[in-house]
């Protein structure tokens, strides 16, 4: 099974808050959630826990964004583009619908 989007592709926000907004995917949670750097950062409310030495306070890090809110970026149009599958020698290649280029 191949997966249209992979740790570390460029993407763009296409709703919400942080709409149009570019970032890198960092990690995956679940089948449907991503992390993006940078992006959807929320703050959490962390009590002290003195047995560890962590101090309380307010953290901020980036919460996770529906796999249906993101696109791949391609830097050719510059846009958000579609993602395409291709049998090439017998080994599945990504590739931007717009512009039939490869991805990486």
């Amino acid at each position: 099974m191949i997966y249209k989007l992979r740790y570390n592709d460029e993407v763009i926000i296409l709703t919400g808050k942080d709409k149009g907004k570019k970032g890198k995917i960092k990690s995956f949670i679940k089948k449907n959630l991503v992390i993006i750097k940078g992006i959807n950062i929320i703050k959490k409310h962390s009590k002290p826990n003195p047995a560890i030495s962590h101090t309380g306070g307010i953290i901020e890090k980036e919460a996770g964004i529906h796999i249906s809110n993101i696109a791949i970026f391609n830097k050719d149009i510059g846009k958000a583009d579609r993602i395409g599958i291709k049998k090439e020698k017998g080994i599945k290649k990504r590739f931007f619908k717009s512009n039939n280029k490869n991805i990486k």
